[in-house]
């Protein structure tokens, strides 16, 4: 099934709202690389919130100086301001006739100013334990906030039955 709502379908935002760890998939001067890191969605909590513009977007901290920082700063300073990179999320230790999990791909940049303050907001009440620990939330405060905006996803729900797919693509501007 695919999708070409301006939102992605009901279903897909719960998946994304289901998970916290993503695989994010990028390639840098030594080749494609993957690496895990939590994430939090932006935009409306009610996945079945009013049609309209499309604001879904993933949250994810990572420090400029890891290989994956590095590769994205690489990519946005190279195509002015935006990363390409793919992704997967899904639960560990399910068995197959149950298996859901997401696909996507999309675009990457850092976030500043005001962008990054309602960002950190939205990352801190997906993960409150941040704020409650003084060292980790110095930490964290002094790394960078990124956005991953997907422009494709696609849900897998074996649940539904053995290779379901709910696929959305984001209209073009």
């Amino acid at each position: 099934m695919s999708d070409t709502e301006q939102r992605p379908p009901r279903e897909i935002r719960a998946a994304l709202d289901a998970h916290s760890t993503l695989t994010l998939a990028y390639a840098d001067e030594d080749g494609p690389q993957a690496c895990a890191v939590l994430y939090a969605l932006a935009g409306p909590a009610d996945p079945a919130g009013p049609p309209g513009d499309d604001d879904t977007a993933l949250l994810f901290v990572t420090s400029a100086t890891t290989r994956h920082g590095r590769a994205l700063v690489a990519a946005e300073t190279g195509s002015g301001g935006e990363a390409r990179v793919a992704f997967t999320a899904q639960r560990d230790g399910q068995v197959w006739t149950a298996l859901t999990g997401l696909q996507g791909r999309g675009t990457c940049r850092r976030l500043e100013g005001a962008e990054r303050e309602a960002g950190w907001r939205a990352y801190s009440e997906r993960f409150p334990y941040v704020d409650h620990n003084d060292r980790l939330r110095q930490a964290m405060e002094r790394t960078d906030l990124w956005e991953l905006r997907p422009d494709w996803l696609r849900l897998i729900d074996n649940g539904q039955g053995f290779g379901h797919k709910t696929e959305w693509t984001r209209p073009a501007a």
